[in-house]
């Protein structure tokens, strides 16, 4: 069974399973002070409250299969087995005395306890059970047939965040290269015109004796 299978059946027992918990499952007649025969009815959910929590619990269950990755799915499957369980012993213990149920169902609805007919079952919590049982079997072929799904695209994403620091170098040393470049270029004009300066130094400079001379002569030693 494939993984995308096995979702599908998940959810859909659960949906099934709300399915049968809704209907009546319990009726009877109690008499009170006003009439001397008055209908009761308990739905699934109130005759068995374990049935709701366990279509619940396989709603979840197939999303999370769907979703998380090898570990957490074997974990979702035996929930959604324990689910199913769940469901069919709720049920079996109204099968087997639906006396308390319907007189729960009696006093919330018409505060009398005293039931004056035979509690009567309706086919509902046989379908009940057949889903829970349904549930367990697709956990249980879910579980063996798990080692074969193909993992999820959490991997694609580790990948992605793997290539994302190699970018980031990339572009660091681009900006690098680039910020080297910009201050290479002030330094240039910068260290020509130290060069020129010095050579008019260098012009500027004059030689003592040649200068003592040059005034000797009657000369400006300056050239000016």
């Amino acid at each position: 069974m494939t993984r995308t299978r096995t979702v599908l059946a998940l959810l859909v027992l659960g949906a099934l399973t709300f399915g049968t918990g809704s209907p009546t499952w319990v009726t009877t007649t109690v008499a009170t002070a006003l009439e001397p025969e008055v209908a009761v009815a308990a739905a699934g959910t109130s005759a068995a409250p374990g049935v709701g929590a366990g279509a619940l619990v396989l709603l979840a269950a197939g999303i999370a299969c769907a979703l998380t990755g090898r570990v957490a799915r074997y974990v979702a499957l035996v929930v959604a087995a324990a689910a199913g369980v769940l469901v069919v012993v709720s049920t079996l213990v109204v099968v087997g005395d639906p006396v308390p149920a319907a007189t729960a169902a009696a006093s919330a609805s018409s505060g009398v306890t005293e039931l004056t007919s035979p509690v009567v079952l309706t086919a509902w919590p046989w379908a009940a059970v057949a889903t829970g049982v349904l549930a367990v079997v697709v956990a249980v072929w879910g579980a063996v047939a798990a080692r074969g799904w193909a993992a999820t695209s959490g991997r694609h994403e580790r990948a992605d965040q793997k290539a994302a620091p190699g970018a980031g170098t990339a572009e660091g040393t681009t900006a690098a290269g680039t910020g080297s470049a910009a201050a290479a270029g002030p330094a240039g004009p910068a260290r020509s015109d130290d060069a020129g300066s010095a050579d008019d130094e260098d012009d500027d400079e004059i030689d003592p004796h040649d200068a003592w001379d040059a005034l000797s002569r009657g000369d400006d030693p300056t050239g000016r």
